[in-house]
């Protein structure tokens, strides 16, 4: 795609610390969703452009893995102390490129940040095991290395948090680090790399691809990039995970999801209604973790669905640096998307509750806008319960037990995230068992792990066996290597041809 916008900023490349425009002329708009006004245009890296920015990574990568440890984190900490003291900065960045609250931007870099807080403690994560003597004067110790140059394909709903899942691991364990971010709101990845200049990152280290799938192919084919981590849809996961590992990369792959929400009789149900509006709403629904069904188990439908509609009646929608509950959609291409699948629902007999499609904003009038949709007596044939929507629209799902509405969960194709809302310890302790999702709540509705836990789903959630951040993500961007030694007298030892055996 070539187009060109006057009179405003171009978003370029990334690489040895300083801006690169690259050759290829290409951009693309970058918007403002609460106005509709293109704010900025990113370069699109052509193949030679791409294999500039991963060839200083690769040159980059011989000195920054022979750093000490200790140096190393001594980066860590000043990046990390400089993202804590500025990341409203950040924030709005966000908000301006995304469209989410600003509370929401925030809490998205306060997430991002614990797992700088992890690589932190990268001392500690990357020991390896010693056994002295484990044959006569023979001992064998166990290290963790750094592959190499590794590439990250973050998505548009998270700019920040989500490379942030990957890159601090990433170069604690010393590697370099290559992040194609979303084409859609890529300055937050630029704003972050001039941060680790200042936090004393070395030139290369650190480097930003923008572009399309170009940029992403030459990521997954080039031989210098180690591996690669991937967050967005499934489709692509699949294309991701499938091409990246066909070329000998270590590859994990985070996909789509349809999070499901099982209310059972029991449950609070005015904890649950605040639940799945936060969860179904937050961020217009635009994460992979929202909850876009809810699961109304026995009688407690009507009461559930009644309990929804007060709260998120209360909601104000707009733009989000004035204050709002509920932002845009990213452009104006999904807000239409997500709309038809409403349209499709209410052509297929499900009930629009609460019709986002008509929503009054405080934005700008060429915002792109799509309010809080509560769409009930959804069937699990319609497109609106098959396909992730990623979008503020929560279905309602009545069943009679909790059985069908395990089997239900165990069915879907996706395998994120999930809850279960009840007051009965054993219920919550057999789901828990049971369902077979990757990330599981109990009360709680976005159940995103802390970061010294693993993050990721199951099924075609996930491709690769390794999931994001926690000691997962350390294993991820290091490979093991086992040496076994022997000191002997002066003497030499002889000849023996035999299989080594222990004594």
């Amino acid at each position: 795609m070539t187009q060109s916008v006057r009179g405003v900023q171009t978003i370029s490349h990334w690489l040895d610390n300083k801006p690169f425009a690259g050759t290829s002329g290409n951009t693309a708009p970058v918007t403002n969703p609460a106005t509709g006004a293109v704010t900025g245009q990113v370069a699109l890296a052509s193949v030679e452009d791409a294999r500039t920015v991963i060839a200083a990574a690769e040159a980059a990568f011989p000195a920054w893995r022979d750093t000490s440890l200790a140096k190393r984190v001594n980066t860590m900490f000043r990046f990390r102390e400089l993202l804590n003291a500025r990341k409203e900065e950040l924030a709005a960045i966000i908000t301006a490129e995304h469209g989410k609250v600003a509370a929401d931007a925030l809490g998205e870099v306060t997430r991002g940040l614990e797992v700088v807080d992890l690589a932190c403690g990268m001392p500690h994560l990357l020991k390896g095991a010693f056994t002295e003597n484990a044959s006569s004067k023979i001992d064998v110790h166990s290290v963790r290395q750094p592959l190499g140059p590794v590439g990250i394909i973050s998505p548009f709903n998270f700019p920040a948090m989500v490379s942030m899942w990957f890159f601090p691991i990433a170069i604690a364990a010393g590697n370099t680090v290559v992040v194609k971010p979303s084409e859609k709101d890529p300055s937050a990845t630029n704003w972050i790399a001039e941060l680790w200049v200042e936090a004393g990152l070395p030139a290369g280290v650190f480097n930003v691809l923008h572009g399309d799938k170009t940029a992403v192919d030459e990521l997954l084919t080039n031989p210098a990039i180690k591996s690669i981590s991937f967050v967005g849809s499934t489709p692509i996961a699949q294309y991701v995970y499938a091409t990246g590992t066909a070329h000998g990369k270590r590859v994990q792959a985070l996909g789509g999801a349809k999070n499901h929400a099982i209310i059972l009789p029991d449950a609070d149900l005015d904890l649950a209604a605040d639940a799945m509006v936060n969860a179904g709403f937050g961020a217009a629904g635009e994460r992979c973790m929202a909850i876009s069904v809810a699961v109304a188990v026995g009688d407690i439908a009507d009461d559930l669905v009644a309990k929804i509609v007060e709260r998120t009646n209360t909601l104000k929608i707009g733009d989000g640096s004035r204050g709002a509950d509920m932002g845009p959609l990213i452009t104006q291409a999904h807000r239409d998307k997500v709309a038809s699948y409403v349209d499709a629902g209410e052509e297929a007999g499900a009930t629009i509750v609460l019709d986002g499609r008509t929503v009054e904003a405080d934005g700008g009038a060429d915002g792109f806008w799509l309010g809080p949709t509560l769409i009930d007596h959804v069937e699990t044939d319609m497109s609106i319960y098959t396909d992730e929507i990623f979008g503020p629209v929560l279905s309602v799902v009545r069943v009679d037990s909790y059985d069908e509405a395990l089997e239900m969960i165990n069915a879907n194709p996706f395998g994120n995230g999930t809850a279960i809302f009840t007051n009965d310890g054993g219920a919550a302790r057999r789901f828990q068992n049971e369902v077979e999702v990757g990330m599981v709540g109990i009360n709680v509705p976005i159940p995103v792990p802390m970061a010294y836990f693993s993050f990721g789903g199951w099924k075609n959630s996930l491709f690769g066996d390794t999931h994001a951040h926690g000691t997962e993500g350390v294993h991820f961007f290091t490979r093991g290597k086992v040496i076994t030694s022997r000191w002997l007298d002066p003497s030499h030892g002889g000849l023996n041809l035999g299989f080594p055996t222990h004594d």
